[in-house]
């Protein structure tokens, strides 16, 4: 075979060199692009506002007791009113940093409503005396407004708090509260636990005798918080929903709501942000 000639190993190896060459992958193309959306941040949780809870010895109760502070997220405490909160049956004044009172209240200032402090303290028994070593009214009357001023709140009222709520039990206090203290700038009452019988009294086992039930229910002294702007807010479905009517029938408060919901925290829940305004409306 000649110089020029191709040899049959050559034509072999070309031969396969195609092959191989056609059955080699080809270079993937470039991926299709595609929109990736930019991630999405949630919105910042409204910060709670600035809780204390300090611990007090109370003479009146005879007892060491919680004493729940709480102020709007960015308002300083100082020369703001305050407005008692008072706790329901079986709960303690930390209940309404449990209800979400703290970022409330900072959500309705930022919304435009004055700011104010709320001060909450441990009570028991409808918040009334049953014996003399527990009297829960003699504490709020009398060892309160001094814890207070201790710490720099309610100076201008010589730590009287300006302005009252309570829920259940805490709202039989509350208007109770206010038979003393006519000037208040406003009591607010949630799901008040008022009886319109000694029947129903009684079954509570909290009143020492009929008599000392009359001077204290509310229903019986519904014109005796006045000039104070009191409101009343209960669910429907609420078991003292009737005792609650036949206060508003009797006080013709300044507000009163009556809607859908029960004796629970849901509802509580659900009402506070119009409670707190009710009362950030009249307390300035």
């Amino acid at each position: 075979m000649s110089g020029k000639g191709i040899s049959r190993r050559a034509l072999l190896l070309g031969g396969g060199a195609l092959a191989a060459a056609a059955c080699a992958p080809s270079e993937p193309a470039d991926p299709p692009a595609t929109s990736v959306a930019p991630p999405v941040v949630p919105a910042p949780p409204t910060p709670a506002g600035p809780v204390t809870v300090d611990r007090v010895f109370s003479a009146a109760r005879g007892a060491e007791l919680d004493l729940v502070l709480i102020t709007p997220e960015g308002v300083p405490a100082a020369e703001l009113p305050v407005c008692l909160a008072l706790h329901g049956r079986g709960s303690s004044a930390k209940t309404f940093v449990d209800l979400g009172l703290p970022s409330k209240l900072t959500e309705a200032v930022r919304a435009g409503m004055p700011p104010f402090t709320v001060a909450a303290v441990d009570g028991a028994n409808y918040w009334i005396a049953v014996d003399e070593s527990d009297d829960p009214q003699r504490m709020l009357n009398g060892e309160l407004p001094e814890w207070l001023t201790r710490r720099g709140l309610g100076l201008r009222t010589g730590g009287v708090p300006s302005a009252v709520m309570g829920i259940s039990m805490g709202a039989f206090g509350a208007l109770r509260y206010a038979r003393d203290h006519r000037a208040l700038r406003a009591a607010a009452a949630v799901s008040p636990a008022l009886f319109v019988g000694w029947g129903d009294a009684r079954s509570r086992k909290v009143f020492r005798d009929r008599a000392q039930w009359e001077s204290h229910e509310p229903l019986l002294h519904a014109d005796e918080t006045a000039p104070v702007p009191v409101g009343v807010w209960c669910g429907t479905q609420d078991p003292f929903a009737g005792a609650a009517r036949r206060y508003i029938q009797a006080a013709r408060p300044a507000v009163s709501r009556l809607s859908p919901g029960g004796h629970t925290e849901k509802y509580w829940k659900s009402v506070l942000p119009d409670v707190l305004r009710f009362i950030g409306e009249r307390i300035g």
